[in-house]
């Protein structure tokens, strides 16, 4: 009597052909990560993502503290420009006023005598 093989799904008969007797033609399987590592895994995966939004929120506060300081710099210069314009205004009606006619026809104050 012949023996008897039976075709399993996917095999050729030249994989069949060569498959005899007294033969191991099993096929083994690996088996996937268990839970423990899958948890793991999943862990990991949620620090990391922790890290870069911490990261991501540090950089924006960065950001917030130069604008600060470029705020308050500007804020400075407007003060300077202020006190400037001011200046300016001063020195303008103290040349006006030697080029006046009317200042030049004043006489010069002078002191006559105190209140006794």
């Amino acid at each position: 009597m012949t023996p008897q093989y039976s075709m399993r799904r996917g095999a050729t008969t030249a994989t069949m052909a060569s498959w005899s007797r007294n033969r191991n033609t099993v096929r083994h399987e690996t088996k996937g990560l268990g839970s423990f590592s899958n948890g793991v895994i999943v862990m990991m995966l949620v620090v990391i993502m922790g890290l870069i939004y911490v990261a991501q929120g540090t950089q924006a506060t960065n950001y917030d503290y130069e604008l600060s300081a470029v705020e308050d710099e500007i804020a400075e210069l407007e003060a300077k420009k202020e006190d400037l314009a001011v200046e300016k205004a001063r020195l303008t009606s103290i040349a006006a006023s030697e080029n006046s006619e009317v200042a030049n026809a004043m006489e010069n104050a002078g002191v006559d005598g105190y209140a006794r």
